[in-house]
């Protein structure tokens, strides 16, 4: 397995960036950037992009495409119960405030 991946921005090969610049004189071209693998991109999708730019130009592409590998028809919900709770700042003034707790089949998380 490689440690690069090529850029999947659908216009990286076409910005004006030294970086970019490959061939001899007179035959010159810009090539699309390769992105390196490091341990901090390779669970994600920044380890196919070479700029939050060509992110944005690949999904303002193919937003419709990715919508349609799952599309959503309904919002999802998570149930919670909101209790109202008494706490004291630093002068000993009590204060309240609202705490939402997720409800999983039955049983509190906080």
């Amino acid at each position: 397995m490689s440690d690069y991946n090529w850029c999947h921005g659908p216009e990286c090969h076409t910005h004006k960036t030294q970086d970019r610049v490959r061939g001899v004189k007179g035959n010159k071209v810009l090539r699309t950037r390769k992105v390196k693998i490091t341990q901090y991109n390779r669970n994600g999708g920044w380890q196919y992009f070479c700029s939050q730019g060509c992110w944005n130009d690949f999904f303002h592409k193919y937003a419709n495409e990715c919508r349609n590998i799952a599309p959503r028809n309904e919002p999802l919900e998570t149930p919670i119960n909101v209790t109202t709770e008494t706490y004291q700042n630093w002068r000993g003034d009590d204060y309240q405030a609202k705490e939402i707790q997720i409800i999983n089949e039955g049983v509190r998380q906080s």
